[in-house]
């Protein structure tokens, strides 16, 4: 009885350790790697993916679906020393000439400068809204979390649970939503010293490559998987509260906290500048610019 029991004992521990292995699987999972010739790496039993540039190119990975509105959260470590010349991006994007797409870009630096984090809405190929930040924390060193709330009615940018941008929907003003228009999470790490470090005038340091940036826990849980097949979203079945999401907005203490970070971390907003709008600022802003 007692041999019977630890061959139980072993199977049951066989079992558990394939689910969590296969739970843990998100990225073998849910992405695809889309360019880099063998430098985009899935490891860790899909734990973790690395996305790796070098002067011959960079590489790149987009999710398996499409989503119609979502919370979405990834961790990212970004390119540590050097990495000046170099962008991590991580955004949404729908296909087409007139697309969707909401970013998330970091844009690389010298050793011991800050890291730009460069955020920008498009809706029906218009982009232009670029509002710009740097963080109040070193994001080579370990790992962060960098979310989009993305609903009817606003989008929302998040670092480590404090929101850094809201994006309001201004169709009342005239201005196009992101709201018909299924989109895929992508991400790639790619040379662009062109204009990336302090417009172009600091160029990437070969030298220091390969340059990595690692990702992990991808959370897609509370977003609406979009099916092509039957024109419809996996949310349009569901009438529990776990979608209280698609009406989230940011309470007092959320929006105090966007304050904050737009007052001491903001560097550019688009919103602002009047040398490139002299005619006055978009509509959108309206609702839109910072504090």
């Amino acid at each position: 009885m007692a041999s019977s029991s630890c061959k139980m004992l072993v199977i049951f521990m066989v079992i558990l350790t394939s689910f969590f292995i296969l739970a843990s699987a998100n990225f073998y999972q849910n992405f695809d790697i889309t360019w880099g010739d063998g430098r985009a790496q899935i490891l860790n039993n899909g734990e973790l993916l690395t996305l790796s540039l070098d002067k011959a190119s960079g590489s790149g990975f987009q999710s398996k679906s499409e989503y119609l509105f979502g919370k979405i959260d990834m961790q990212l470590k970004l390119v540590p020393g050097n990495s000046a010349g170099t962008v991590t991006a991580y955004y949404l994007k729908s296909p087409g000439s007139a697309w969707d797409e909401i970013d998330f870009e970091f844009l690389g630096n010298l050793s011991g400068d800050p890291y730009t984090l460069h955020t920008n809405v498009f809706s029906q190929g218009k982009g232009d809204r670029e509002q710009q930040f740097h963080l109040w924390f070193d994001p080579t060193a370990d790992f962060h979390t960098y979310s989009i709330l993305w609903n009817p009615q606003r989008i929302i940018f998040y670092v480590d649970g404090t929101p850094v941008r809201e994006f309001k929907n201004a169709e009342s003003l005239g201005v196009p939503y992101l709201k018909s228009q299924p989109m895929r999470i992508y991400s790639s790490l790619w040379n662009a010293d062109n204009w990336a470090t302090r417009g172009g005038l600091i160029k990437t340091d070969w030298s220091q490559a390969p340059f990595t940036a690692s990702y992990r826990k991808y959370n897609a849980i509370n977003a609406c998987v979009w099916s092509s097949s039957s024109g419809s979203s996996s949310c349009n079945s569901n009438s529990d509260n776990s979608n209280s999401w698609l009406s989230e907005e940011l309470d007092n203490t959320s929006q105090q906290r966007l304050n904050w970070v737009q007052k001491n971390y903001m560097i550019y907003d688009y919103c602002k500048d009047s040398k490139r709008f002299p005619q006055g600022p978009p509509a959108e802003c309206a609702i839109n610019s910072s504090s």
